[in-house]
């Protein structure tokens, strides 16, 4: 099973991919202000001791917007999740015909690391320690992991990857980022995602000769 182990250069160039398209879709809105505000809301007091109601009402807005917009209050932490799964898919999507599946997972990564800038670095480490204290919102970042693995598998699938290579590249990728982006929170002062990725996807291109 070869994964093409290949490792590509110019990641300036590949972080820059499309984005003008990829920040479009993170630009301030009703469900960044509602994610902002239960960061605060949960730093102060805890995940179980805050309402759907006042996460909104912080935000300036109501209950109602809250649920037309998540269905319950672990997901105001993680619709970002979903944003990052598209641009995985439409970054995978877009990679020259002659890529190998590693150098789309890389490609994919790297798509979004523009999104990670010095305003969401500011929560990131508050949200991370949230998780980790809260049984009920670590169960929900597995699932979010497995589904960024899966959105990777699917779009490696529709170019023509066989399932196990898609599959392994898949968990590669999702654990890649998942490792750079605890990693990037973590840090005491602003770097760029980018530096952290292409990091944890060399570590993984690594992994994965070691098996071949």
């Amino acid at each position: 099973m070869s994964l093409g182990l290949v490792t590509v250069h110019g990641d300036e160039t590949e972080s820059q991919c499309a984005y003008s398209d990829v920040m479009a879709r993170w630009q301030p809105d009703a469900q960044s202000r509602l994610e902002n505000a239960a960061l605060e809301l949960f730093a102060e007091r805890g995940f179980e001791a805050v309402s759907a109601a006042e996460i909104a009402a912080r935000a300036g807005l109501s209950k109602a917007t809250f649920f037309r917009h998540f269905p319950d209050k672990p997901e105001v932490l993680f619709w970002g999740r979903d944003l990052l799964a598209d641009t995985f898919r439409q970054a995978i999507a877009d990679g020259a015909p002659d890529a190998s599946p590693l150098e789309l997972v890389r490609a994919a990564v790297l798509a979004v690391a523009p999104v990670f800038d010095a305003d969401r670095h500011h929560h990131a480490a508050t949200r991370q320690r949230l998780i980790a204290s809260s049984p009920t919102l670590h169960e929900r970042a597995v699932l979010k992991r497995a589904a960024l693995a899966q959105a990777i598998t699917d779009a490696l699938q529709a170019r023509g990857v066989t399932g196990g290579t898609a599959e392994l590249a898949g968990l590669g990728g999702a654990a890649a980022f998942d490792a750079a982006y605890e990693r990037w929170a973590a840090s005491r002062t602003y770097r760029g995602f980018a530096a952290f990725a292409r990091r944890e996807l060399d570590r993984t291109v690594h992994a994965a000769a070691s098996l071949s």
